[in-house]
């Protein structure tokens, strides 16, 4: 797995048992992009508490002297988009062209959809307030695909926590990935999938709460759990995810109904 220099700092903040789903992680998902920063550009300690700023008086190794939220705390991280910290998003259309960051949601062609990560090239949904694609619907984990689904398909689901948006279809995990691809897809493309889990913790940012995700580029983000398409690797029953609200991993029950934010591999 590479790292550049300027994002080791996201793994070293990482709990040990995110370090053991990485390293259990099939050979086809091994990391081959540069990693996101954590987003944590303050400091503290056991006696003194938190501080907002990065105090230099608090114990060496804290996170935020390092990577690329130092970079870009210290003026010198050039950026393509924009992002708190060390982040770099872009804008992308329905119609898959890069947008001006004032551009707003909607669903023209030359409205904004979709968010481009440009530090790992990795390109999400972005969620609306109705429809297919609404921040309110939740799914089961469901995959039938033997070679990903870590031993089980999961559970089906209902046809009521995505409101029917998936024509009659059980709210699931796969269902919703196909409705997305259907027809012209989503900003163009039409091969969206399921994060895997070290994808989706990518995209938290550990510097802010409820949501911990930027809350521009990624709007309508429920402070919820988000289901990655990671089987967990010891008991068929579970699957990973990530707690929006302070951006944690964890396993859980694939019955259990939970958001999910699709993404594609970028240009």
């Amino acid at each position: 797995m590479t790292r550049t220099p300027a994002s080791l700092s996201r793994s070293a903040a990482l709990a040990p048992w995110l370090a053991l789903a990485l390293c259990t992680a099939p050979a086809a998902q091994a990391q081959t992009h540069p990693l996101n920063d954590t987003g944590i550009t303050w400091s503290g300690d056991a006696l003194n508490g938190n501080v907002s700023t990065c105090d230099a008086s608090h114990p060496a190794g804290q996170d935020c002297h390092y990577g690329r939220d130092k970079a870009a705390a210290d003026g010198v991280l050039a950026k393509i988009g924009g992002g708190n910290a060390g982040f770099d998003f872009s804008k992308i259309s329905n119609s898959g062209h890069v947008l001006d960051a004032s551009v707003a949601l909607g669903s023209g062609p030359d409205d904004w959809a979709c968010t481009r990560d440009n530090v790992t090239g990795l390109i999400w949904e972005v969620k609306t307030t109705s429809g297919l694609r609404s921040q309110s619907h939740t799914y089961t984990w469901y995959n039938t695909d033997t070679n990903t689904n870590g031993g089980a398909d999961g559970a089906a689901g209902n046809t009521t926590t995505c409101s029917n948006t998936l024509g009659g279809q059980n709210c699931n995990t796969q269902n919703y990935v196909a409705a997305v691809n259907a027809g012209a897809g989503l900003c163009g493309h039409t091969d969206w999938r399921m994060p895997t889990i070290k994808e989706l913790e990518g995209i938290a940012d550990l510097g802010r709460s409820n949501p911990a995700i930027d809350p521009i580029y990624f709007l309508n983000t429920p402070s919820s759990n988000v289901w990655s398409g990671s089987p967990d690797a010891g008991n068929s029953s579970y699957a990973w995810f990530v707690g929006f609200n302070v951006g944690y991993a964890g396993l859980d029950y694939r019955s259990n109904d939970f958001h999910v934010r699709l993404v594609r591999a970028g240009q």
